[in-house]
This record gives structure tokens, sequence and C-alpha cells, in this order.
């Protein structure tokens, strides 16, 4: 209708970069999308680029929740001054006080229109639909947030700070679904069974050098290589996806170090998006040793504040104890996270406590990647299953994951097509 010029996209860092490729594959219209991701300067770089575009497209900006609230570029969306702004997973401003809930409600406050997206938008607390609410519309539910807990919260505790009950339960429940439209996945019918979701991961200017020298240097040393074979085109490619998992292996080294923090980030959003606040369990695969340990550092971190731990079967586990780690998934309401090697794990276990799984990376095998999605699809599962590749833009991770959905082993395919990879 003609009615928005300017949208400004806020969603969590993970999910900034999935927006473009959404918007390629259904929008059926002109648009100009930009991501406002890395240095400050690079961020304000690419907003006024986009308000300089001389053609009447839709100008779309994509930043993270974290980033907007930051001296300089908080103004600079303010003078930007979107018609629409969407919160995309936008439990992420539930707490009324944080600089990003508030700064979003400020930039709320200018916009014409406003729209927040979410599967838990009540993920603990009732009290977490208000600042929510307070983006979208003052009308709704008021402007003071310790008058909407007066309202429906029953108080106790220590200084009477505490929720300890609710009242007025259906007045809230008909306000919120006054601007609300709400579908389960049940009503979804046309949903298939297995849901594949890629989130991508920007890799910085030092990581892309990296990256970028050491696909040049592996495709040398294949030129320069005589008789090109599967193994040695795969021990280059495994090189380059150690390098996307964050870690460089230098050449004799049995240990990689850490040069990049992109996919681990990256998980922490879907640890805190799903576990930690949405209270589901969820099964992790990775390839390397040092990603695992990596990973299980992280689930420690994030998992220990909400009284949650994470279990992990890798190579170096007894076989003999692998059972008992699989039922504390299972069976322990604590035990939120499994951690996989996929070479290890990736067959012959059930995992159905959980229902969605992260690959952090993959191997080099169809067989062993598609026995890996029966780990949480299978006899038990009661829920559709849900799986998130992360993979670095623009690098072998997609060709990997590309190669395994057309079912192909890749030990097969690369001997006749290694240019492609590098």
């Amino acid at each position: 209708m003609g009615h928005v010029k300017r949208v400004l996209i806020i969603a969590p860092t993970s999910v900034v970069a999935v927006w473009p490729k959404e918007f390629e594959e259904y929008a059926a219209f002109p648009y100009t999308i930009r991501t406002l991701l890395g240095t400050k300067e690079k961020r304000l770089k690419e907003l006024r680029d986009l308000v300089r575009f001389p053609y009447p497209h839709l100008k779309v900006a994509v930043i993270n929740y974290e980033s907007t609230w930051r001296e300089g570029i908080f103004e600079a969306l303010e003078d930007y001054d979107a018609d629409l702004i969407i919160a995309d997973e936008s439990q992420r401003i539930k707490t009324p006080d944080a600089s990003q809930s508030k700064a979003i409600h400020r930039l709320g406050d200018k916009a014409r229109y406003k729209m927040i997206l979410s599967g838990t938008p009540i993920q603990n607390e009732a009290v977490d639909i208000w600042s929510q609410y307070r983006f979208l519309s003052m009308r709704v539910f008021g402007d003071n947030f310790y008058a909407f807990r007066n309202r429906y919260c029953n108080m106790g505790g220590f200084g009477n700070k505490k929720v300890v009950g609710y009242k007025n339960m259906d007045e809230l429940i008909r306000k919120e679904h006054s601007v609300a439209y709400r579908v389960t996945k049940e009503e979804a019918l046309d949903l298939p069974e297995q849901t594949f979701v890629n989130r991508y991961v920007a890799l910085n200017r030092t990581e892309r050098a990296l990256y970028d020298r050491l696909r040049r240097d592996s495709y040398a040393e294949l030129e320069d290589g005589g008789k090109v074979t599967a193994t040695t085109v795969l021990t280059k490619l495994l090189r380059l996806q150690q390098l996307t998992g964050g870690f460089l292996v230098e050449d004799d080294a049995v240990k990689g170090r850490l040069v990049s923090r992109g996919k681990l980030d990256a998980l922490a959003d879907i640890l805190q998006d799903y576990v930690v606040e949405g209270k589901k369990k969820l099964v992790i695969f990775a390839r390397f040793i040092s990603e695992i340990h990596e990973i299980e550092s992280l689930c420690e971190k994030t998992l220990a504040k909400a009284g949650m731990n994470a279990v992990a079967i890798y190579g170096e586990i007894r076989k003999e104890d692998r059972g008992g780690i699989v039922r504390r998934f299972q069976t322990d309401p604590d035990t939120t996270v499994f951690i996989g090697q996929i070479d290890t794990a990736g067959t012959g276990i059930t995992l159905t406590a959980a229902d969605t799984c992260v690959y952090y990376s993959v191997n080099f095998n169809f067989a062993t990647y598609d026995q890996s999605k029966s780990r949480i699809h299978r006899i038990g599962q009661r829920n559709r299953c849900t799986y998130i590749h992360l993979i670095a833009e623009n690098t072998v991770d997609g060709m990997i994951l590309d190669a395994l959905r057309r079912k192909q082993d890749l030990a097969k395919a690369v001997v006749d097509k290694w240019r492609d990879f590098f």
C-alpha cells in the first residue's frame, strides 16, 4: 500500500544474516537490504549507503540487539527513522530496565508500524510480556511496568519483590491477543515433519584473510601436487573446515588454537533462546575434538546460572560409560544439552528428549550425517524435529552441506570437482 519505505529489523546476532536470504527467496517486490555487522564504522557506512540508495526499493536494515543502544549507532538508527520496526525473537527485550530494551522502546515510539516475532513471548513469567508490548503499543498494557505488575501479579517473598502468583489473567490474555496472531505447529498442517534451518556466521576481516590465505595455499598445493586423489583434497578441505569452526591447526600440531568465535557466539544465542529461556533440550553435533571441548566450556558457562548442565560423547569417552550418559540426557530434567562428536555419537543412540539439533560442523560422509538426524527423529519422538546448521558465510561449509543434501559422499565427489571447493 506504499506506507512503508524503510524497515529496521532487530534480531539475535546469529539470525541477522538469515534475513537477506529469506528476502531473496520470498520477497515478490523490489528491495535493498543491508546487514549492519562488524565494526561500528562498518555498520554506520552500510546504513549510510542504504539511505543513499537512489531507486524506489523497500529499504531494509538488519542489526543485532546488542548493538542498538551503542553510542553513535542508536542515534544513526533514530535518524534512519524506519517506518516499520520488526523485533525478531522479541523475548530478547523482555527485561524492562535493560539498556537494549529501553533503546528499542525509544526507536519504536518513533516508528509508524511495529511487529514482534516470537515463539516464546512468555518464557518464564507473565511479566515477560510487558516490555515487548511496551515496544508495540502503550495502549495495550500502558507505559508503567509497576502498574502492570500490580494489576496482574501477586507479590511476596523477601521485600515483597517476588512474583508469587497472578490475577486478572483472563483480562491479560484478552489484551495480549487483541494485537496478536498465534499459530501452533499442530495448526500449521503444511509444516514438514523435519525442518532445516541455516544460520549464517560472518567472518570478520582478520578471519576472512586467514581463510582466504589457507584456501589459496591449499589450491596451489593441489595444482602442483601431480595426481589429485580424494585423500589429498579431503585433507585440504578438513583444514578449511577446522578454520570455519574457529580453530587453526598448524602443520604437525596436535591441538588447534582458537582463532574465531563466530560459530560459538551463534551457538550461545541458540543456547540462550532454546535452552535457558525456552526450557527445551538440545542436541549439538560437531566433528572435531577441539570444537567439542570449546562447546562444553560454553555450555558450562551458559547453563550453570540456570541450574542446568550438559553431557558429551566423543571418541575418548569409554563405550561402557556412554549408555549412562544417554540415559541421563533422556531422563534428567536438569541435563538439557547433549554434545556429540558426529562420527562417534551419530549412530545407534536415542536422543528423543530433544526435538532440536544443531550441527556445529559435519563430516564428509552422507551416511553418517543422515544417521545423525535420526537420533532425535525416531520412535518415541512426539514433536516435529528442527535441524539448525551453523554455516560460515562464503566458505566450504555451504558447499559441503549442499553435497551432503544431494546425498553425495564427498570422498567420491571431490576428485573431479575439487576446484569448486577452493
